[in-house]
């Protein structure tokens, strides 16, 4: 796992960088199991996570969302039974800005730790 969950999320607002396209590539280096979605010209991070039934499903969206409230950046999260899919992106710049990556690697570490 790489130093990016060990980052603290900065705080953004309209005139905030968007990640270029080097910094996508290397950044996506750090969170191989993750995807790159356009959605409505929006680009955002996107991964399903798996799981055994339903309240290990709620319990994950439960997790993030307390890793998204203490740093008040907030996921899109689809829960379903056996799956949730959480998807990062910064709302303020419509698009991706280091902080998704950050919050990316947490996710996963959350998972790591179940």
């Amino acid at each position: 796992m790489s130093d990016l969950k060990q980052q603290k999320c900065e705080a953004c607002n309209a005139e905030a960088p968007k990640v270029s396209d080097d910094e996508l590539a290397e950044l996506m280096r750090e969170i191989p199991d993750w995807t790159p979605v356009s959605r409505d010209g929006v680009m955002q991070l996107e991964r399903e996570f798996k799981f055994k039934n339903f309240k290990q499903a709620l319990a994950f969206t439960n997790k993030i969302g307390d890793i998204a409230e203490a740093e008040a950046h907030h996921p899109t999260l689809v829960t379903e039974w056996g799956k949730v899919t959480v998807t990062w992106w910064t709302h303020s710049i419509n698009g991706l800005h280091k902080n998704d990556f950050i919050m990316a690697a947490r996710t996963d570490a959350a998972k790591a730790e179940e």
